[in-house]
């Protein structure tokens, strides 16, 4: 029973890294994702927080990410979900229902920490947990997980354009830039589109939508 005891205690805990992409785009679905990478193993070389990689970096890092990882798991949080209990509830489930995805490949690696990037760690986790401000800028596990979050809503917002090329989710991704307002102004609102994110809801109730509006800063 001691030895057991002590096997426990000394057996390295893993971390899963937690982030998020799409929290502030005016369409599309919140993308979250859960990395765990094994005690020991081989780290992937090059990884860094997606926002400082190019689109063709993030790609050629995601299957690497993805052959080495004792377990990832992705979660969309669509739009319809998104409008019903907010962007910052959206995030929060998607950051549970990743850690459960991770935690039902990895039910041996006990015990397990979560890293969440940011300042909020999501109630109700079946783990251990701890918020890191910039923890993708600091943390491999959360520097991965960026990067599949990053990669997997990028290429769901370019199959968003074959439906509706008029508003150019390829170039934008969603997010408020002065192409994709003038497109909504233009053309209304799509099924992709927040209807709870005020610049949306207030093109549904009025003009003059999008003045003043700034220019947006990509997560």
């Amino acid at each position: 029973m001691i030895g057991e005891r002590a096997d426990r205690m000394e057996r390295p805990r893993l971390v899963a890294g937690i982030d998020e992409a799409g929290r502030g785009p005016l369409a599309g679905p919140v993308v979250v994702a859960a990395v765990v990478f094994a005690p020991g193993r081989t780290p992937v070389n090059g990884l860094d927080d997606s926002k400082q990689l190019s689109a063709e970096r993030r790609e050629a890092l995601y299957p690497r990410i993805a052959e080495r990882a004792l377990a990832w798991h992705v979660v969309f949080i669509e739009v319809d979900e998104i409008d019903r209990i907010n962007i910052f509830q959206a995030t929060l489930l998607g950051m549970r229902r990743a850690l459960e995805g991770v935690l039902a490949v990895a039910t041996a690696a006990e015990p397990l920490l979560a890293r969440i990037d940011g300042n909020v760690v999501p109630p109700g986790l079946p783990c251990a947990a701890e918020a890191i401000v910039g923890g993708d800028a600091s943390d491999r596990a959360i520097m991965a997980a960026s990067i599949l979050a990053k990669v997997a809503r990028d290429r769901h917002m370019r199959e968003l354009h074959q439906r509706w090329p008029e508003y150019g989710f390829d170039e934008h991704k969603g997010y408020a830039t002065p192409a994709h307002r003038a497109a909504l102004a233009r053309f209304g609102p799509c099924p992709a589109h927040r209807r709870s994110f005020a610049p949306v809801r207030e093109l549904l109730q009025g003009p003059d939508l999008f003045a003043g509006w700034p220019d947006p800063v990509p997560a």
